[in-house]
């Protein structure tokens, strides 16, 4: 579980990673590692679920991109006030029907807000008028700032994968990043007393246990 751990946690590459634990001792193929993070990280989401905080009650939404297999697609996040990230999702487009998509996934496991803010794309304002007509819908110029800056944290970890080939490795990649800085800011009962550079750690002994 450490090489799932370190792939999530840090800007390695599989390569990186199967040279790490060859330091070790420990002889894994890169091939095996990425099937490792792709089947144990959607686990151990899961697993951690009970432990999470409630979302805040003013959520940031925008969307991003990234390059999988030559194409850009997008990246939907959303994060509260407290930098919680609520959710990922990964779309090959940005419409009503994608927007609609994200924000149904994201409540699945949140409390309706009562404020969004987004930027101008015409598809959020019937989404939310569908999914949280109750939220006041906040589009000023500049309010999105403490998303837009969350992103650069994804995309440096991205940069460092030397490409994504496939939609689903995307999800699990995004999801999985989103989980380990949630941890790290301590947005879950996992590793609460720690300090901030050793929850990480201390989550996934107690996560290990569970899956």
């Amino acid at each position: 579980m450490i090489a799932v751990r370190w792939y999530l946690r840090y800007a390695l590459s599989y390569r990186d990673v199967e040279e790490l634990l060859a330091e070790r001792g420990i002889q894994v193929d890169h091939v095996t590692i990425f099937r490792w993070v792709q089947h144990f990280t959607p686990l151990l989401i899961d697993a951690a679920r009970p432990c999470r905080h409630a979302p805040g009650d003013r959520w940031f939404v925008e969307e991003t991109y990234a390059k999988i297999s030559g194409r850009w697609v997008y990246l939907y996040r959303a994060i509260d006030q407290f930098g919680q990230v609520i959710d990922v999702l990964v779309s090959e487009k940005r419409d009503l029907a994608a927007t609609r998509r994200f924000f149904t996934h994201a409540l699945e496991h949140a409390p309706s807000p009562t404020e969004v803010t987004t930027d101008h794309a015409t598809a959020y304002p019937r989404a939310l008028d569908e999914l949280v007509p109750a939220a006041c819908h906040v589009t000023e110029q500049y309010r999105n700032n403490l998303i837009e800056a969350d992103h650069g944290r994804l995309k440096s970890r991205l940069r460092a994968m030397r490409g994504l080939k496939q939609l689903h490795c995307a999800r699990v990649i995004t999801a999985g990043h989103a989980f380990i800085q949630n941890i790290r800011r301590g947005h879950y009962e996992l590793g609460a007393e720690e300090t901030v550079n050793q929850r990480v750690p201390a989550a996934f002994d107690e996560l290990v246990m569970a899956i």
